[in-house]
C-alpha cells in the first residue's frame, strides 16, 4: 500500500516535514478555505501541490471535495454545485489528481460528544458517548420529538446525566456536536443546527439514498473520463443522528451504492474505524467483498462499550479495539497483488493511519482533535510492520 498521511494545508500544528519523518510517502489534503458548492481553480490546486512538494512528498489523495447540503437534498443550487464538482474533477485531473474522497452524511460529518477524552493510561482520544448525545439532542439542542428516537432507559439515563452536567460540559457538547469537516471553518451554533436539520423535512433514507444515487450517476461518468476515482466514506457514527437518515452504514449499503452506480471508478473509501463502531460490520468480509472497487484506506481501531448498535465507543491504538486489523491489511495486499497481475494502474491502494490518540508531547502541541503528530507515528508504525511481515517471503509473500 502507499502510506498517506492527512495534512489541512499551512495552518496545520503537524507539518509536511513531520509527515515524511513519521514514513508517510504521500500527503491527504483538501482546499479547507473554498466555499461548499465552488469550483476549485487550477491556480489554488497548484498552490497546495507547491506546498505539499515543498514539505518533500506529493498531494495523492483528496479528502474531500464536500457534498452541498443542497446536492444531499436536491434543493436549492444542487444542479449548480454539481456542475461545480464535476469541474472540480477535472481540474484535479489536469493536475494529476487521481483519487478523490468525499461523503454523503447529511448535516453533521463525523460526530464525537468528546474530542480529547482521557485513556486509561493518560492518552486523549475522542469518544461518542451515546448517552451524552442522547442528553444533548434532548435537553441542549431541544430537537423537537427527539425522545421518540431513544428508547425509555436511554431518556432516562440521559436525563441524570444532564441535570449533573456542569455547564462547561454542556458547551462542550454543543461545539464537539456541531463542529464542521475537519480542517474547515464550517460549524453549527444550536439554532443554526436547529435549522439545518429542518431542511431534511421529508428526506428519509429512501429518498437520501436516491439522491446520492443521482449524484453519482451524473458525476461517475466525468470521473471515468479523466481518469479519476471517487471514493465514499462510510457514515461515522454509522447509525442515523438527530433523526437525520445515514445511507453507507453497512455492508448491505455499499452494496446497493456500488450495484446501482456500476462503475470501477465509483468506488470506496474502506474506513474501519467509521464500519467498525457496529458490531454487525465484519471489516475483512467488507474488505475482501468490495476489494475492486476500494480505492483509498482508512487504518484505525475502536473500542465499542457494548456490541448494541447505537452504542459508545472510543478511539483505541491501532491494534487494538475490534477489528482484525492483520486481517483487513492481507485482503487488501491480496487485492494489490491480483491488480498488479492484471496490470492495473491503480494497483496500489493509498492508505493513511486515521485519527490516533494524543501521546507525549502531542498532549501540548494542539494539533486538530485526532490528528496528533506522535500518535499518528505510532499507527502508521504499527500498521506499516503488519504489512511488511504479510509481505516477507517467510509467510507467504503477498
Amino acid at each position: 500500500m502507499r502510506h498517506t498521511w492527512r495534512w489541512f494545508g499551512p495552518v496545520d500544528k503537524v507539518t509536511v516535514r513531520d509527515a515524511a519523518q513519521a514514513g508517510a510517502q504521500g500527503i491527504v489534503s483538501a482546499l479547507h478555505h473554498v466555499p461548499t458548492g465552488t469550483a476549485w481553480t487550477i491556480e489554488g490546486i497548484r498552490q497546495r501541490q507547491d506546498e505539499i512538494k515543498a514539505g518533500g512528498l506529493y498531494w495523492d489523495v483528496v479528502e474531500s471535495v464536500p457534498v452541498s447540503e443542497d446536492m444531499k437534498t436536491q434543493t436549492g443550487d444542487w444542479r449548480d454545485h454539481v456542475a461545480n464538482w464535476q469541474e472540480t474533477l477535472r481540474r484535479l485531473s489536469a493536475c494529476g489528481i487521481r483519487t478523490v474522497c468525499y461523503n454523503f452524511m447529511p448535516v453533521l460529518d463525523w460526530t464525537r460528544t468528546d474530542l480529547r477524552w482521557e485513556t486509561g493510561h493518560g492518552a486523549r482520544a475522542m469518544r461518542f458517548d451515546l448517552v451524552d448525545f442522547t442528553a444533548f439532542d434532548i435537553h441542549i439542542l431541544k430537537r423537537p420529538e427527539a425522545s421518540a428516537d431513544y428508547p425509555e432507559a436511554l431518556i432516562e439515563q440521559a436525563a441524570q446525566r444532564f441535570a449533573a452536567m456542569p455547564d462547561d460540559k454542556i458547551l462542550a457538547l454543543g461545539r464537539n456536536i456541531g463542529a464542521g469537516l475537519p480542517g474547515s471553518a464550517d460549524g453549527y451554533t444550536l439554532d443554526q443546527l436547529l435549522e439545518k436539520l429542518r431542511t431534511y423535512q421529508g428526506t428519509d433514507r429512501n429518498r437520501l439514498q436516491q439522491n446520492l444515487i443521482d449524484f453519482l450517476s451524473q458525476v461517475t461518468p466525468v470521473a471515468e473520463e479523466i481518469g479519476i476515482n471517487i471514493c465514499a466514506h462510510g457514515d461515522d457514527p454509522p447509525w442515523p443522528l438527530l433523526g437525520l437518515p445515514r445511507i453507507l452504514s453497512t455492508e448491505t449499503d455499499y452494496a446497493h451504492m456500488l450495484g446501482q452506480v456500476d462503475s470501477r471508478a465509483n468506488g470506496v473509501t474502506l474506513c474501519t474505524g467509521s464500519l467498525g463502531a457496529r458490531a454487525d460490520n465484519n471489516l475483512p468480509v467488507i474488505a475482501k467483498r468490495f476489494a475492486d472497487r476500494i480505492h483509498f484506506v482508512h487504518l484505525r481501531n475502536v473500542t465499542r462499550d457494548t456490541d448494541t448498535v447505537p452504542c459508545s465507543f472510543f478511539e483505541d491504538e491501532h491494534l487494538e479495539g475490534g477489528t482484525d486489523m492483520v486481517a483487513v491489511i492481507a485482503a487488501l495486499l491480496d487485492e494489490e497483488k491480483r491488480r498488479r497481475a492484471e496490470g492495473r494502474d491503480d494497483h496500489q491502494i493509498p492508505m493513511r493511519p486515521d485519527h490516533g490518540q494524543e501521546i507525549l508531547d502531542d498532549l501540548t502541541r494542539g494539533a486538530q482533535p485526532g490528528y496528533p503528530a506522535i500518535g499518528r507515528l505510532k499507527g502508521l508504525a504499527e500498521l506499516r510492520g503488519i504489512e511488511r511481515a504479510l509481505l516477507h517471503p517467510q509467510f507467504g509473500a503477498r
